[in-house]
């Protein structure tokens, strides 16, 4: 295999809305799912499937870098050879046409002469399908792979042969070379996508789509992350969780998931972040595409969907080996779990929105039948944050008195009066069955464990941070599952808590906004540089970290951690609020 899988903190995503392409360090597109995030793979060496497309110089002797362009994911990989540097700029055309990618490849030899090689072997389906009537006519390259439609601009020289088509560039210094490759399982427009009007476009759309983010601690990040989630939302508003599947969170232990989909849960998240800092069409797209499930599925919500609000597949197994230590297989078992703290989650979104004067007349329809589900469905056991068994988790019910909370101080009075009296009643019953002796929470009636998911219900104003029970399960927290700034979800076993799995980099900021709140601010600076630092060399984080060997560890990028890194960053830029939480 030419280009086998790297740790992941060397790849790079770009993403168009639709899709996403990842980068390896030697330039070669390891992955890529067309036409749409939760297609089958056109390439798939991530998981050890075949197909590429590499732009890479021909003398091996390189040392790689990188970096995404200011507020964008155009992504400008760097290699520095034995006769001078040369680079390629990558995108996928932005802002995507659902049906089909456009992704755009400028090589430049920025120092001294330089020699390129270029593989183009596009997969369909896993790598199943190879590229079939190959041809090419003035200078362009067309083909299929199964349904797929392929054109590649700029290689009329290429080759081809029983892998694709390979071509060598030879690139005087200053010089520039234009790769356009188009995918589509719809016909192909009649004339290919012009590589300078497409960039120019591309360009514009990221700086317009793109704020500066001057209110928070950490602008220059907090526009790398809102880039990512951008590019991982659609226009129907539906963000995906990540734009990977099978990557082990911990190697051969079976924790490998397809995260293509649109979680409700991660959504929210991203909406109440975006919102904290004021920035607001991530945000309507939350509302709207989380509102549309509501209105549609009413208290039997799914806790995820397609990006078209569809049904999540269940699982099955893709005949490729997997990313190392993992497994090949796509969908997910979501379906069939029950998650009450999504309704939660979706009633914070939407007192986000009504608090900033986004909520229309069918939001507010949406977020009373979210509330009447959580009224109606409380009591039942769920899966939880983390989507374990079902039982009665003290995090689900304390996020639903958050929400019902929030809406109701955003509501007329008699109405907002029953959410409070409701908020109060779940709390009462969390304190009779998930109260533990030392008078913090636990994660539930059978499980007297403390979890980092009990943090989050105070930040969003379920109880007040000076609570006794808040101040204790805060203790408790730090005491128990944090190891250097660093926090683990809960402790699974008698092991070392980083010998069970990595640390949640959602949980770290969560901790670092809890600290900030209880006025602990030079802490909760710490914990946030910290979990800052946990990413890759392009700035993309995934679900965890593994402290001892610095690696990332799961999906890859894992929106909710940009979105917890972007809410941590404005919330640390202003005083600590006043006792009631952040959303008070």
């Amino acid at each position: 295999m030419d280009f086998p899988p790297h740790v992941l903190r060397e790849y790079a995503m770009v993403a168009d809305g639709a899709r996403a392409a990842l980068i390896g360090p030697r330039g070669d597109v390891v992955w890529m799912c067309a036409p749409r995030w939760h297609s089958d793979a056109v390439f798939s060496g991530l998981l050890g499937g075949p197909g590429t497309f590499a732009v890479s110089p021909t003398d091996p002797r390189y040392v790689w870098g990188g970096q995404y362009e200011d507020g964008t994911l155009i992504w400008v990989s760097r290699w520095v050879t034995g006769t001078g540097i040369v680079e390629c700029r990558e995108a996928l055309a932005y802002p995507g046409d659902p049906t089909g990618a456009v992704l755009l490849r400028r090589i430049s030899a920025v120092l001294g002469p330089a020699s390129v090689r270029m593989v183009l072997d596009v997969r369909a389906n896993f790598g199943k399908h190879k590229m079939t009537r190959l041809s090419c006519q003035d200078g362009v390259w067309t083909a299929r792979s199964g349904n797929m439609r392929v054109r590649l601009v700029g290689a009329s020289r290429a080759k081809s042969g029983e892998e694709g088509l390979e071509a060598v560039f030879e690139l005087a210094e200053g010089d520039s070379h234009d790769l356009v490759l188009e995918i589509s399982d719809h016909q192909l427009p009649g004339e290919p996508a012009e590589p300078g009007p497409t960039w120019s476009a591309t360009e514009n759309a990221w700086h317009s789509a793109v704020p500066r983010f001057d209110n928070t601690i950490s602008a220059d990040d907090c526009r790398q992350s809102y880039a990512v989630l951008r590019g991982m939302t659609g226009v129907g508003g539906a963000m995906v969780a990540a734009s990977t599947m099978g990557l082990p969170e911990r190697a051969e232990q079976k924790r490998n998931y397809d995260y293509r989909y649109a979680w409700i849960r991660d959504q929210c998240y991203v909406g109440q972040a975006v919102a904290a800092c004021k920035m607001f069409p991530l945000l309507d797209d939350a509302v709207g595409f989380v509102a549309s499930r509501l209105l549609a599925d009413g208290p039997d919500m799914r806790p995820a969907y397609t990006t078209e609000g569809g049904q999540v597949p269940d699982e099955w197994d893709i005949g490729l080996p997997g990313y190392p230590g993992g497994a090949g297989r796509a969908g997910n078992w979501v379906n069939k779990q029950f998650q009450l703290d999504a309704f939660g989650e979706s009633l914070l979104l939407f007192a986000a929105a009504a608090e900033n004067d986004r909520l229309n007349l069918q939001h507010w329809k949406a977020a009373e039948i979210c509330a009447g589900a959580i009224m109606g469905r409380w009591q039942e056991p769920d899966a939880g944050m983390w989507e374990l068994d079902n039982r009665k988790w003290a995090h689900s019910r304390l996020i639903c008195a958050a929400g019902l909370r929030a809406i109701g101080r955003n509501a007329p009075p008699q109405q907002g009066a029953k959410w409070t009296s409701q908020a109060d009643t779940l709390i009462t019953d969390v304190a009779n069955d998930c109260l533990h002796p030392s008078g913090r929470w636990q994660r539930a009636p059978d499980d007297d464990r403390v979890d980092a998911s009990l943090l989050l219900p105070v930040i969003r104003g379920a109880l007040p941070p000076d609570d006794p029970r808040s101040v204790a399960t805060l203790r408790t927290v730090q005491d128990g599952l944090a190891r250097d700034r660093y926090l683990y979800r809960f402790r699974q076993d008698g092991r070392a808590l980083a010998k069970s799995e990595g640390a949640f980099l959602l949980c770290g900021f969560d901790m670092a906004m809890a600290l900030h709140q209880s006025g602990e601010t030079t802490e909760a600076a710490r914990w946030f540089e910290r979990n800052r630092a946990a990413c890759g060399s392009p700035g993309l984080f995934t679900e965890e970290y593994d402290v001892e060997q610095r690696q990332l560890r799961g999906n890859f990028p894992q929106a909710f951690v940009h979105a917890a890194m972007l809410e941590t960053s404005r919330r640390l830029a202003d005083p600590p609020p006043p006792w009631g939480g952040l959303n008070s």
